[in-house]
């Protein structure tokens, strides 16, 4: 039998778009109006104009692909790297769920520069997103849980997963993309500390993933080697990075499941792990019909690395940490009813009502929802209220799940809000691109997204 490596490197290279279900192609289109409307949202942030600077200072001054936020032009390697960090600056980007791994933000900064460095069309850009979906969500599932614990799966897997598509659009064989695989694998990294600071690392790794994933694709097509064993091997990403690594997860299902139609949508502008009990307080206000001030105590049930994540987190201080605090986003979605990206504001983390939400909060282990996680991400709160009942609500997926999914018209309002959130793209602008980016997998070349200004 072949290695798992071996088998999964020979089928990424080998997948091709006539093979893609219609579904798949579906998704991937709307996947990438996901990815682009959240790049163009993180335009002006703080960490992306350091991207940007640093683009500018070490980058060339034009290049043959695009920087989103700018509406200017750089190398490849700099494109992948501010538009990979840029899109993950709002939280607002998509998730696999079995995989704990953000897959948009890391696949499509790679592919999209590679494709308009070498002049892709919509189908070869699409075949390439497929195949760096698959890579790094098995990536991420042979991990397991165990590496999540203290690794940002997303930093380390969305480099293979880079890797892998943009091996797959510049033509490598089974061979070249197993030794693009071992370059990317020997990259990978990303540890949760940040958070304990609202640190920035969480953009510089994904704006790293992307850059460093088509640097291991194109070094490899030059004949550079890597590890031909960097999942499974005795001192592999497995054996370095988890304590329940299964190489079987890399190829199981090959050609018949598609990792990429299992993929989340985002519609609270926070960490995913906040959402199941924050669509599970939502309803279980409607249902009773509570306000704020009936609720006395809510008790979020999560799974276990909701409190490794979330933990941390017990007295937000700016914008991005309070995205990863459970009571924070209960009292938006409490007070307000939403979690969107205009919620997160300076003046919302000194707010007197938010701030006595956010002390009424607590999270507690739930044994059915961690048996569930993360093949399911349920959610579950119990409410007790002011004049003595105790509430509870379970849903089985969040909004946005692919049992749960967003229309395309749904998609396109969302895609509006992010632009318009940037403050650079016109709604007339956001328009054309939103139908342009529908017909993907007709366009011949995927160059020219936002003219200079």
């Amino acid at each position: 039998m072949s290695e798992p490596t071996t088998e999964l490197a020979a089928f990424l290279a080998g997948t091709r778009f006539e093979s893609l279900p219609q579904a798949v192609v579906l998704r991937a289109e709307e996947l990438f109006l996901d990815w682009l409307a959240s790049a163009l949202a993180g335009r002006g942030a703080r960490p992306t104009c350091i991207f940007e600077s640093f683009a500018k200072a070490m980058g060339p001054a034009n290049g043959s692909a695009e920087l989103l936020t700018t509406r200017t032009t750089t190398s490849p390697f700099f494109a992948a790297l501010v538009n990979g960090a840029a899109s993950h600056v709002v939280e607002q980007d998509d998730l696999h769920n079995s995989s704990v791994f953000h897959p948009g933000t890391v696949v499509f900064p790679a592919v999209l520069a590679a494709a308009q460095d070498i002049g892709a069309s919509g189908r070869a850009m699409i075949t390439a997103a497929v195949v760096g979906y698959e890579a790094g969500v098995r990536c991420g599932e042979f991990l397991g849980r165990s590496h999540y614990k203290v690794f940002h799966t997303t930093g380390t897997a969305g480099t293979i997963a880079a890797a892998a598509g943009v091996a797959q659009l510049v033509g490598l064989d089974g061979s070249k993309m197993q030794h693009a695989l071992g370059s990317a694998g020997t990259q990978a990294a990303g540890v949760w500390e940040f958070l304990r600071d609202a640190a920035d690392s969480k953009q510089l790794h994904t704006g790293k993933a992307a850059a460093n994933g088509l640097l291991a694709a194109y070094v490899a097509r030059d004949g550079l080697t890597g590890a031909r064993r960097i999942f499974e091997g005795a001192q592999g990403m497995g054996a370095a990075m988890s304590s329940d690594a299964t190489a079987d997860r890399l190829v199981e299902g090959l050609g018949q499941r598609w990792t990429l139609v299992e993929t989340s949508f985002k519609v609270h502008a926070s960490c995913r792990h906040t959402h199941p009990a924050a669509d599970a307080l939502i309803a279980l206000m409607a249902e009773h019909h509570l306000t704020v001030g009936d609720i006395a105590q809510v008790t979020a049930c999560v799974h276990q690395p909701a409190i490794d994540v979330l933990g941390p987190v017990v007295d937000p201080r700016t914008i991005h940490q309070s995205k990863f605090s459970m009571g924070f986003v209960l009292a938006l979605v409490a007070v307000r009813g939403r979690a969107g990206l205009a919620d997160f504001t300076e003046s919302a983390l000194t707010d007197p009502a938010l701030r006595a939400f956010h002390n009424k909060v607590t999270m507690v282990l739930d044994p059915e929802i961690d048996g569930a996680y993360p093949a399911r991400w349920m959610g579950r709160v119990i409410v007790s209220t002011t004049d003595g009942r105790t509430l509870a609500k379970t849903i089985p997926s969040a909004l946005g799940d692919p049992e749960n999914t967003l229309s395309r018209a749904q998609l396109a309002d969302k895609a509006a809000r992010l632009a318009a959130y940037g403050g650079d793209v016109t709604p007339e602008e956001m328009a054309r691109i939103t139908e342009r980016v529908w017909r993907l997998h007709n366009e011949p070349d995927v160059r020219g997204w936002l003219p200079a200004r």
